[in-house]
């Protein structure tokens, strides 16, 4: 099996050269384990959803820990949040620089838990599936955007080359039915799982929690929590507006967007690239594909945040304002190959009132082209550029 290394590990080595833990988040299977023992393979493993350990660790768990002389990996510590408590007292006790690396899939459980226990002690980092950067880095890209729209990111699927909708079928059931249980007590999994398909259609949309409501048959309370859910545990991002200047009546709700695009395609039913080219929300697709690319860029580069979206009550709209080494960038993504200048409506409106900004149209097609001073045009096998 091919190993795919990752753009994430220059900054996982520096960030555990500056914080005595080290604590890797991001979705299940994206990578985690590997990345951890690739990077501080010196340090014993200890897997916390192997049942015999976690009974050991959770009958004495300081004696445990205190074992771990020269630290350890610490797999999917949020299954025992006893730890934390006692990893408190043994960071404060080392001048260590990266003692003992954590990892989770569960974001909301691990935020809390550190929140009250190891503030100032770690450093995070999250890693999402493959971007393109690192799959062209591998030599296993394909040429062509529709394949990599459906195919995602999860690495075990571009590793053994395996079916994507069929390796997403098992994906959804497992976080259905056991990492929801942990995140919240969902006691109808029947209707979170239709909640679930149903936030594929909204993929590319301004978050409408009303029509949500509605269609799922739950109040809005539930839908703010199943919502937290999914962003918790590394399904869906919620990019939130851009207020800055402009002096309009600015939308405020988040747009939803899909981590990964080869879950989404499941969730929507397109199997093929046939199916994916003719489907209505090929636009979406593609520009969500965008989005979570950039997202991933970043991550690996470990900056967070700076990542919004623009539309006022005009209906002057950009699909992501990124802030970028102090300069504001306002971004198009338009799926067509062909250009016109249509496709700037967006970024010349902004332009008009960011008189010192910069521009950037990313669309269909391979490679892009220089169109004006403040303007970049990219092609989507640019995207690493941003």
């Amino acid at each position: 099996m091919k190993m795919i290394p990752r753009l994430i590990q220059t900054e996982a080595i520096e960030t555990a050269h500056q914080f005595r833990s080290v604590c890797i988040i991001g979705p299940r299977q994206s990578g985690k384990t590997t990345l951890s023992r690739l990077v501080f393979g010196n340090k014993p493993y200890v897997n916390l959803e192997n049942p015999t350990v976690e009974t050991e660790l959770r009958a004495n768990t300081e004696d445990f820990l205190k074992r771990l002389t020269k630290g350890a990996i610490l797999d999917e510590v949020q299954r025992v949040p006893e730890v934390f408590r006692f990893l408190q007292e043994i960071l404060d006790k080392t001048t260590q620089r990266g003692k003992f690396i954590l990892t989770g899939s569960n974001n909301f459980l691990l935020q809390e838990r550190i929140a009250q226990s190891l503030a100032g002690r770690i450093g995070y980092l999250e890693l999402l599936p493959l971007s393109y950067a690192e799959l062209v880095n591998a030599k296993m890209a394909y040429n062509n955007i529709h394949q990599h729209i459906i195919t995602g990111g999860y690495p075990e699927i571009w590793q053994q080359k395996l079916n994507p909708a069929k390796w997403m079928s098992s994906y959804v059931l497992t976080y259905v039915q056991r990492d929801v249980r942990l995140l919240r007590n969902i006691s109808n999994l029947g209707a979170f799982s239709r909640f679930v398909y149903l936030c594929a259609n909204y993929a590319g949309q301004i978050l409408n929690k009303d029509a949500l409501a509605k269609s799922s048959g739950v109040d809005s309370k539930t839908i703010n929590s199943w919502l937290s859910v999914m962003e918790s545990s590394y399904l869906i991002y919620l990019l939130q507006p851009y207020y800055n200047n402009l002096n309009k009546r600015i939308v405020k709700s988040p747009k939803l967007y899909f981590y990964d695009t080869g879950l989404l395609c499941y969730l929507l039913g397109i199997t093929s690239v046939k199916s994916l080219t003719i489907n209505p929300k090929y636009g979406a697709l593609f520009e969500n594909w965008m989005i979570s690319e950039i997202r991933k860029n970043r991550c690996n580069q470990g900056i967070s945040g700076g990542m919004y979206y623009f539309r006022d009550s005009m209906g002057n709209e950009l699909d992501l304002i990124l802030e970028k080494q102090d300069e504001t960038y306002a971004i198009e993504i338009k799926s067509g190959k062909k250009f016109n200048r249509e496709m700037l409506a967006g970024i010349s409106y902004w332009l008009k009132y960011n008189k010192n900004g910069s521009g950037i149209l990313i669309h269909g097609a391979d490679q892009g082209f220089q169109a004006n001073d403040p303007v970049s045009i990219l092609g989507w096998k640019e995207v690493g550029e941003i």
